[in-house]
């Protein structure tokens, strides 16, 4: 994972009375779903129409760049609530971006493709075979609909991705993929989902950060692993060891999303790959 540096101009014209007050902050803006606003962990902000906590990854990584953050990350959304209205009166997400913005984050995806709710629909609370399979009922007559589905959807985001380098031209883009959520194999019946559906509703995931990796680097954007920083940290691990909780959650958080624990990680990674301000005597 490459390391994004970003020049930081000092504040204030070069005048022999003025006094250095240091770099000026970067100019942040997260873009987003749940995956992003954290919902249920706590604190929420007031805005609960999204469910966005102030403990969320664009939070973390601002604190750890000593950034101005704009969050605008909401749950439920969808790329096309970048452009439009997201519940009828939110307005759109690009409308915080413009020529001042110097760092652009975003995790969308999986609403569009609804694996949320395909994931929902992989319970199986008995053994096999006293069940239904979600992976068969998914990959009938040999093919995969939600591969087929994020194919699809694919497109939509690189042109999200021109449509936020248009508005937000000096911008460092940073794409953030999702989590592990489920390590191969599944742990039913910690997890109720047969050890097949498990690996295949994980194989969608990672299906979706592929696309979003492919056009993050199209795009001349970073990307950052967020599988990788979760490996061993999803949802089949001890409860003090998750960053993502199950279907029944075990820390103040939503199900099937990240907790505290893991958006500060999260955070962490994303501000590492972006690397950290320059010092005030390194800037021009």
């Amino acid at each position: 994972m490459a390391t994004v540096g970003i020049g930081i101009a000092t504040s204030g014209p070069a005048h022999a009375d003025h006094q250095d007050t240091g770099p000026t902050p970067l100019d942040y803006v997260a873009l987003g779903d749940s995956a992003a606003a954290g919902p249920l962990i706590p604190d929420q902000d007031p805005n609960i129409a999204c469910l966005r906590s102030d403990r969320n990854y664009p939070r973390v990584a601002a604190e750890a760049l000593g950034a101005d953050l704009t969050d605008v990350t909401c749950s439920g959304a969808r790329l096309s609530d970048f452009s439009g209205r997201q519940f009828g009166f939110l307005p759109p997400q690009y409308s915080v971006l413009d020529e001042d913005t110097d760092l652009v984050s975003l995790t969308i995806g999986g609403n569009d493709v609804d694996l949320v709710s395909a994931a929902l629909s992989c319970v199986n609370l008995l053994r096999e075979p006293h069940g239904d399979s979600c992976e068969e009922r998914f990959t009938q007559d040999g093919a995969d609909r939600i591969a087929e589905d994020i194919e699809a959807w694919e497109p939509e985001l690189d042109r999200a991705l021109t449509e936020i380098r248009d508005r937000a031209p000096d911008a460092v883009i940073v794409v953030a993929g999702y989590g592990t959520y489920v390590r191969e194999g599944g742990c039913w019946p910690v997890q109720p989902v047969w050890g097949r559906d498990a690996d295949y509703i994980q194989g969608s995931v990672d299906l979706l950060n592929e696309a979003l990796e492919r056009q993050a680097l199209a795009h001349g954007g970073t990307y950052v692993d967020l599988a990788e920083v979760s490996v061993g940290h999803d949802v089949c691990a001890p409860p003090s060891e998750r960053y993502l909780e199950g279907l029944v959650p075990t820390s103040v958080a939503a199900p099937l999303h990240p907790n505290a624990r893991g958006m500060a990680a999260f955070g962490e990674a994303l501000a590492e790959a972006v690397g950290a301000p320059a010092r005030p005597e390194e800037s021009l």
